[in-house]
């Protein structure tokens, strides 16, 4: 007898101390919108009707919500006049300009699905944009850097030449969908029709179709296609909804504490769910103001427009922070910061150290962090406004309102311990409604019970806050050992002369992998090999130091800022074939620095 109530006690004791699991649920007061983005522009116009919604600085363009709103009525008739559909798929190809954002509203009023074509994509890259999702409708800049847009789309579309009608151009057997260019441009072109255009081309039935066609408009339909990464393979179209990048947006601006007085710079691109949800949709929600300093990144502008319209609030990637606190701190007397209240960042890995900067050098206390991914609409988690600095340094915030975050053990599936690392799965409003014609990916990305898996690597600490150790495919395995980029670029930040460091894996014959390290230091020639194995000896664990370090002054960016780190690994590993080099090798004699 005794025997039994004593096993009872210590199973009992057991369960009361049962492992809490990597599970978190944002919750929140205030239920999900219910409107669709078209909705939502009326009904803040309706709020805010004489407040700046949109400047675009380097255009000289300035629009009221009232102002806005009217133009995005007679472009949306434009579209229904032009013949779209619903359901059609109407593609941008073009940089930081007030005619993107005016497209993404118009396009949104008409029922119609928005494509981000990346500024950057060469003529291979719009072809398969082009074919893939069945555009029917391109709206294009006629140029954007050293890429000749009109002349990609003439090379793709010969019949361009001699189109005698560009409101229909007939059928086209490669592009069977296609039907009409649009040109954001002051000439005009063969074959095209002119953006200004559209404002003039609808009548009394256009504007009729239209009304009934917003009416029907289902918030939980797709209104948008975003290219995600093509690094595995040709890019594939993550599909979002009205309620995902709606709802996105207003949750990341509760956590930033927007209002209708509110001024955002936006140096980030629109066709990234960065510079439409987090830039656009975000002061949408709160009548709050949409700032373009320049059709693409540019720290001066950025600064510039900052202190022109007294700017409440700053988004940036960390490489363009990073480029915007540089230039600051050399021409302080030109710039007045002193209006800056909040803003966000994300990106590939916010490393600490810039946090501190962002809070010393640019005064901005109530700095936001988030994390996520085009397929989340984008914002998986972010840190509050008034959360403490070390919080919003150290991690990516708390799961946002109305969405559930777990992590799991990559191979079983299962949710590990809390404070283990795994692969982040999120679940709800915020996930995308799949992959464009393709049913295959994105069941290979969505589970059954609606869980995305992400393909991040990440831990909770004890108050719920999420840590991204980094991506599944760029941890290292080393000889055994798995070793996170993320670490150790943090670490090396810390060193006084290094300005950004960059830790990727390459191939060894022996070891499986080895750490290379390309570092940008503030001075160069100021710090050595001898000088980073220093700074490690004693500090982090000896598998952890670089086998090899590169000195640069530049790493491979996307146009959003984002580090590419397959083009870093694959590059990294030709020139170690060669047997002359700018890689050395930190295997200089170790000094005893261990007082």
């Amino acid at each position: 007898m005794y025997l039994k109530t004593l096993q009872k006690k210590v199973f009992s004791s057991r369960l009361s101390r049962q492992v809490q699991l990597s599970y978190s649920h944002g919750t929140s007061t205030k239920p999900l919108l219910s409107e669709h983005v078209s909705q939502r522009l009326r009904t803040i116009t309706d709020q805010y009707p004489t407040n700046i919604a949109l400047i675009s600085h380097h255009q000289q363009i300035r629009m009221t919500y009232e102002q806005m709103n009217d133009k995005v009525d007679k472009l949306a008739k434009g579209l229904v006049a032009l013949g779209l559909n619903k359901g059609d798929r109407i593609g941008i190809y073009a940089q930081n300009k007030a005619e993107w954002t005016l497209l993404q509203f118009a396009a949104s009023r008409a029922d119609l699905i928005l494509v981000n074509v990346n500024p950057a994509f060469q003529q291979n890259e719009l072809q398969y944009a082009l074919k893939q999702v069945g555009i029917k409708t391109l709206v294009m800049t006629d140029k954007f850097k050293s890429s000749n847009y009109v002349q990609f789309v003439r090379d793709l579309i010969p019949q361009l030449d001699k189109a005698t009608n560009p409101l229909d151009l007939g059928h086209i057997p490669e592009y069977p969908n296609l039907k009409n260019i649009v040109l954001i441009a002051d000439h005009k072109e063969q074959g095209m029709i002119n953006f200004e255009d559209l404002y003039e081309l609808y009548d009394s039935n256009d504007d009729y179709q239209l009304q009934l066609r917003e009416k029907e408009i289902d918030f939980e339909s797709p209104t948008n296609i975003q290219f995600t990464s093509g690094t595995t393979g040709y890019p594939k179209g993550a599909t979002l909804s009205h309620f995902g990048i709606l709802n996105n947006a207003y949750n990341i601006g509760s956590f930033m504490r927007l209002t209708s007085k509110d001024k955002i710079i936006i140096p980030v691109p629109l066709y990234h769910c960065f510079g439409m949800v987090i830039g656009n949709l975000c002061a949408l929600n709160y009548g709050a103001a949409m700032i373009y300093p320049s059709e693409s990144f540019d720290a001066k502008a950025a600064l510039e427009c900052t202190t022109q319209y007294k700017a409440t609030t700053l988004y940036g990637v960390p490489t363009m922070f990073i480029a915007m606190i540089e230039e600051y701190i050399k021409n302080k007397d030109k710039y007045d910061i002193s209006h800056l209240r909040t803003g966000f960042i994300s990106g590939s890995g916010v490393p600490e150290a810039l946090m501190d900067k962002i809070r010393d050098v640019f005064n901005i206390q109530q700095m936001t962090q988030g994390y996520g991914q085009t397929e989340c609409s984008p914002v998986v988690t972010q840190s509050e406004a008034n959360d403490k600095h070390e919080k919003k340094s150290k991690t990516v915030g708390r799961a946002t309102p109305h969405v559930e975050v777990k992590i799991v053990n990559p191979e079983t599936g299962k949710i590990v311990p809390m404070g283990d690392a795994g692969e982040v799965c999120a679940r709800g409003y915020l996930v995308m409604n799949g992959y464009w014609n393709d049913e295959k990916k994105t069941k290979d990305t969505i589970d059954e019970r609606g869980w995305i898996k992400t393909g991040d690597l990440g831990q909770f600490d004890e108050d719920g806050f999420l840590k991204i150790i980094g991506r599944s495919k760029d941890m290292i395995i080393r000889g055994g050992e798995n070793i996170y980029p993320k670490e150790l670029e943090e670490y090396f930040m810390k060193h006084p002369n290094v300005y950004d460091i960059q830790v990727i894996g390459v191939n060894d014959e022996f070891m499986g992998e080895e750490v290379c390290a390309w570092i940008k230091f503030k001075q160069e020639d100021k710090t050595t090999v001898q000088d980073l194995l220093d700074y490690c000896q004693g500090q982090i664990s000896h598998y952890k130091i670089p086998r090899y370090v590169r000195f640069v002054k530049e790493f491979p960016l996307t146009v959003t800022g984002k580090v590419k780190k397959n083009d870093m690994r694959h590059l990294t590993n030709e020139l170690l074939r060669q047997p002359q080099n700018d890689i050395q090798e930190m295997k200089a004699k170790k000094k005893n620095t261990q007082k």
